[in-house]
């Protein structure tokens, strides 16, 4: 281990893994891979999609975004759940045909997040940011780590003492760790209830009963058709992962202390799900959304190198083709996923509250507090029972962090009072772009592509 390598890992965040060993950086990919493993293979279980397609997807997928954001934003796209009621809707059957008009339109609904990149980008950040300050996007990330916590309870509820096992190991060598036990604490978590479980046959062995060495996960019954009513189905479906989506990278940038919305943009991150979305559906596996699950590793391990999520996409290509590996994670007890998920969905919860704090919305004021508790109550009030009407034949379904973003929008919108000032502070202070400000006309007007030059070009002012 090198001198840097003592005196970063699990003391000081790491935003390079250059100097680490590879195989440190092996364990670091497959961490997250194991984050984002169990949700992932969820959407397929339920909608009749294939597994290992939707692995390979969403493998592809981030590499996709990781190309259009230059490498720059430690994320990884997984399988999205806010599209499940569309499936529902359009393949109730989960016969192929249907499946692949769903797809069609989930490939469509990928089209319009391309549409909001580009008006991101050509009307300027400034412009769109203002209306999801903190005072929204806190609150919805928030949301999204409580609405998925009920998931990692029912896990866990399956075996507490595997839970808490996971949950314990994860706590002591993220407190008391040394060295490259901090840093993965919950491969340590996975692994040490894991081998509990086997000891005490607690492992479901039917995994096992059909091992294959490779396999193509492609199914050209799957591809995606287009058919006017499932895209009408699906499509407004777009507004909620689209808050989805702003609320992820504001978690991530919190996380990391670098403000991804401003650089590499809000414009390049929304085109990269955008493709990754079409890319995938259109070959057969779910749409793509920015993954919590991985944002909560990130604020367990300090490690905020994108490369760690890139590495997790190349291993989830792996397995889509080697059946065998994805039969061992699958053979993972329900309860241990469910123990490690609570511990990272609370992390996202925490996250929200600290851009809350760190941002320094007065929760004083009544306008503030009014959006705020509106956004939680609609959030969480809704997450379990989807606000569904017609209009005209089309029946539309909302889920809660859709009638939460909405509502947190339009009271920002109409209330008085707001004080909220978006601006740009120095390259190496991104990570307190998203604040409070006393001045209003840092970058006024200027698209994103403005924004990467403020490093070199003098005629770009930059606040202090």
């Amino acid at each position: 281990m090198t001198t840097k390598e003592k005196v970063s890992l699990g003391q000081e965040p790491i935003y390079d893994i250059k100097n680490l060993s590879f195989g440190k950086k092996f364990l670091l990919g497959l961490q997250h891979t194991f984050a984002m493993f169990g949700a992932t293979v969820l959407v397929p279980i339920l909608t009749g999609l294939d597994v290992s397609t939707t692995l390979l997807m969403m493998g592809i997928g981030t590499l996709i975004f990781h190309l259009i954001t230059r490498g720059q934003v430690p994320i990884f796209l997984g399988s999205s759940f806010a599209f499940l009621a569309g499936y529902a809707a359009v393949a109730p059957n989960k016969d192929p045909a249907s499946l692949s008009m769903a797809l069609g339109g989930v490939f469509v609904a990928g089209i319009i997040y391309a549409i909001f990149a580009v008006l991101i980008y050509v009307f300027g950040i400034k412009r769109i940011i203002r209306f999801f300050p903190p005072v929204v996007t806190g609150p919805m990330v928030i949301c999204i780590g409580l609405t998925l916590a009920p998931v990692a309870i029912n896990m866990s509820s399956t075996n507490w003492a595997l839970a808490l096992l996971a949950i314990a190991i994860i706590v002591v060598t993220t407190i008391w760790g040394r060295g490259m036990m901090k840093i993965i604490p919950l491969l340590l978590g996975i692994f040490g209830s894991y081998l509990v479980a086997l000891a005490f046959g607690l492992v479901d062995k039917s995994h096992f009963s059909d091992l294959k060495a490779f396999h193509l996960p492609l199914h050209t019954e799957y591809f995606a058709t287009f058919n006017l009513s499932a895209i009408i189905t699906i499509v407004p479906i777009v507004l909620a992962t689209t808050m989805e989506h702003i609320g992820d990278v504001s978690a991530v940038s919190a996380t990391t202390n670098r403000n991804y919305i401003v650089k590499p943009g809000l414009h390049r991150t929304l085109f990269g799900d955008a493709a990754a979305t079409m890319v995938g559906s259109y070959f057969g596996g779910p749409a793509c959304t920015t993954y919590g699950e991985n944002t909560g590793v990130l604020a367990l391990t300090k490690v905020y190198d994108p490369r760690v999520t890139r590495y997790a996409a190349m291993f989830a290509i792996v397995f889509a083709f080697v059946p065998f590996i994805s039969d061992v994670i699958n053979s993972i007890p329900t309860a241990i996923i469910g123990g490690v998920s609570l511990v990272l969905y609370g992390m996202i919860s925490a996250i929200g509250a600290r851009n809350i704090v760190e941002n320094k919305v007065d929760l004083t004021k009544s306008r503030n507090l009014i959006i705020a508790s509106m956004i939680l109550v609609t959030g969480l009030g809704f997450a379990n029972n989807p606000l569904v009407f017609n209009v005209g034949s089309t029946t539309i379904t909302l889920s809660g962090l859709a009638i939460a973003a909405i509502s947190g929008i339009l009271l920002n919108a109409i209330l008085p009072g707001n004080d909220y000032h978006f601006s740009v502070q120095q390259p190496q202070e991104y990570g307190k772009a998203l604040s409070l400000s006393g001045s209003d006309s840092t970058y006024e007007g200027l698209n994103p592509e403005q924004v990467d030059q403020e490093d070199t070009d003098p005629s770009i002012q930059v606040s202090k």
